[in-house]
């Protein structure tokens, strides 16, 4: 009984993407971070600028897809899949508006002058 071979993709190819996407989005942050547009930076979306959204959002894409590809998730089941990478996604947006929250809060204290900028 004769099997036929499979066909795989090649591993240097698939790597290569992954560089290629991984650095499109790296270069793009790094160049909003140097060039900082106006227009990004003084928009204002939930209490923090455009620019800052922006780079939260392409920090998640590119942690999603280091999760996608080199944990090989997209190998998995549907709901393996969907406990790592959505309870992670969960976790970061929860952190993010904790984070927010909290820093807004201690921000408008001390610029309301409740307490001094003593340090």
């Amino acid at each position: 009984m004769a099997h036929e071979a499979e066909h795989h993709p090649s591993a240097a190819k698939r790597i290569w993407t992954v560089f290629a996407i991984l650095s499109v989005i790296t270069i793009v942050e790094v160049f909003l971070g140097i060039i900082r547009p106006e227009f990004l930076v003084h928009t204002k979306l939930i209490s923090m600028s455009l620019l800052n959204w922006i780079f939260i959002i392409l920090t998640i894409v590119k942690a999603y897809y280091i999760t996608w590809a080199f944990m090989h998730m997209e190998h998995e089941t549907v709901g393996l899949r969907r406990a790592v990478v959505w309870t992670a996604i969960f976790l970061i947006c929860y952190l993010i508006f904790i984070l927010l929250t909290e820093g807004d809060y201690i921000f408008e204290v001390y610029h309301n002058g409740y307490q001094n900028w003593n340090f």
